[in-house]
């Protein structure tokens, strides 16, 4: 046996312990025959991924919304030339050749828009976090069903490759009962310096970034209901960015455990390690940062395996919610990630926002 290391850990050659691993998929899900038209409602910063992954799926954007038009035009020229541009994205919800529609500004923005698109009867994508009233979600997931489309929320890490591996070999049983989850980021984010719509948001890591992680851990844990929530935030004198760089979480089931440990300003040795040990066995994915988590190591009781993951974030998990999306349209079935299911989310992240600025713990009913 080699003793040759990587950064991250040994050489993924097999030792005498070493398994086949199980097969499972955590590949982003794509529609069979259904190829509609989709449009895009807001051309942000974050709208450059979805646009690079559609065109990269294969999937059709015929129509492009925003309010500064030359945004929307740049986007256009980049990715689907052949699409129209508008400054009113009402027009956009008047066409009836238009099925779906990815709507991308932000929360407070957003929920408006939302409304307007269900209205129109079309089958809606919605960026995270999908809204900061949960009454407003359960409304929005009402008039879905009223209208009979699908909305959904670009939970897009459900389908990064390390977490959709995660969920599925859970889903399977491979690990059976899961006790702990632990996450556990250093990551540099110091790039928002100056950027007024990060540094004036009070709660950045758990709100706008952190989200994801109460996500995947409600997709692990499932029917599962949350006992009690612990957040506490921490602003270190040599931070760059105004809010607090440093967040905790600890989250109780009843027989289970999660911790999530996040150091946003960490400019030197970052990582991203996640672990989950269940009865009969354990996942880890280790990498230097979210979207380069490039092993799965898997251990059970008849030996371990290495399992080399394809793919990355910001490909797979946009691909994957579009993916998504269209193959329950397709199907007629409800997406993973609907409105409905992302209120579990949205429920641990407001209760571990209300614990962060309380000092205490917050039981669930």
């Amino acid at each position: 046996m080699s003793e040759e290391k990587s950064e991250y850990g040994l050489s993924p050659e097999k030792t005498a312990n070493s398994i086949d691993p199980p097969a499972v998929d955590y590949s982003p899900p794509k529609p069979t025959s259904y190829h509609p038209a989709i449009a895009l409602i807001g051309t942000g910063g974050i709208s450059e991924y979805h646009l690079r992954n559609y065109q990269k799926a294969g999937y059709r954007v015929t129509a492009l919304a925003n309010r500064t038009i030359e945004k929307a035009e740049a986007l256009r020229d980049q990715f689907f030339p052949e699409a129209k541009v508008y400054q009113n994205y009402r027009e956009i919800l008047a066409l009836d050749d238009i099925h779906v529609v990815d709507v991308t500004p932000h929360p407070k923005d957003r929920l408006p828009i939302l409304y307007d698109c269900l209205l129109a009867e079309k089958h809606t994508l919605s960026q995270k976090p999908f809204v900061i009233d949960l009454k407003e979600g359960k409304k929005l997931a009402e008039l879905a069903d009223q209208k009979r489309v699908k909305l959904a929320v670009n939970q897009n890490g459900r389908w990064a490759p390390h977490f959709c591996y995660i969920r599925n070999a859970v889903k399977q049983g491979l690990i059976g009962e899961v006790t702990s989850i632990d996450f556990s980021l250093q990551w540099d984010q110091t790039w928002i310096q100056g950027i007024p719509s990060f540094e004036e948001m009070k709660h950045l890591i758990l709100f706008d970034f952190a989200i994801h992680w109460f996500d995947i851990t409600a997709c692990i844990m499932g029917d599962q209901k949350p006992r009690s929530i612990f957040a506490s935030v921490t602003r270190h004198a040599g931070q760059v960015f105004k809010p607090p760089a440093l967040a905790s979480v600890l989250i109780k089931y009843q027989e289970t455990q999660v911790s999530m440990s996040f150091n946003a300003h960490c400019t030197r040795g970052e990582e991203d390690v996640t672990t989950v040990v269940g009865t009969e066995g354990t996942l880890r994915s280790r990498g230097p940062g979210l979207n380069e988590q490039a092993r799965m190591d898997l251990f059970l009781e008849k030996g371990s395996a290495t399992v080399p993951l394809q793919g990355c974030w910001f490909e797979s998990g946009f691909q994957g919610t579009m993916g998504e999306l269209l193959c329950a349209i397709e199907e007629d079935r409800d997406p993973y990630h609907n409105a409905r299911n992302n209120l579990k989310t949205l429920d641990l992240c407001f209760n571990g926002i209300k614990s962060a600025d309380n000092g205490i713990p917050v039981h669930f009913e």
